[in-house]
């Protein structure tokens, strides 16, 4: 059997993580994957099976009339993030796919931000929902990743179908 496209983006992410310049190759790839998750430029800090931590830096493109982050790229960035820790915790038998979307917004977001996601896949024997939920945070400290430990802005969750792989 193949390995599951999970097992494929984290085998590239830890070949890549901790070479120079490893992290953002890894960061523009996946931009490039996925066109429009590209557009708000997201830099994957973290990933292995089931959790993925990603942030995303304010720019002028990402801002709506009242000059913070557009509902739409907090969106983006909670799906990009809840969809790598959900797809790198899928075993290579399992098949998932976004059946629906949805955010609460808590406050402006401005400056840097990090997403966070950790999910468990429950065993599956047949078709089924499950639902993972990032949250995007401000970033706090000096550093180039940031904590990601400020105020929450918004919670993404995402649905998945999840279901055996067909032969």
């Amino acid at each position: 059997m193949n390995a599951a496209p999970g097992q494929a983006i984290e085998r590239a992410w830890r070949r890549l993580r901790s070479v120079p310049g490893g992290k953002r190759l890894f960061s523009w790839y996946v931009g490039r994957v996925a066109p429009y998750t590209g557009s708000i430029r997201p830099r994957v800090l973290e990933l292995r099976p089931g959790y993925a931590r990603i942030a995303m830096r304010e720019r002028r493109g990402l801002r709506n009339h009242l000059h913070s982050v557009h509902a739409v790229a907090l969106l983006n960035l909670g799906e990009v993030t809840s969809g790598l820790a959900m797809l790198t915790g899928l075993p290579s038998d399992v098949r998932g796919i976004i059946v629906g979307l949805e955010a609460e917004y808590v406050k402006k977001a401005r400056g840097r931000l990090v997403a966070e996601c950790e999910t468990a896949v429950p065993p599956i024997e047949e078709d089924t929902e499950h639902v993972v939920q990032a949250e995007i945070r401000e970033a706090s400290g000096n550093g180039r990743e940031g904590a990601g430990r400020g105020d929450v802005v918004a919670r993404v969750r995402a649905t998945w179908r999840l279901g055996p792989v067909r032969p």
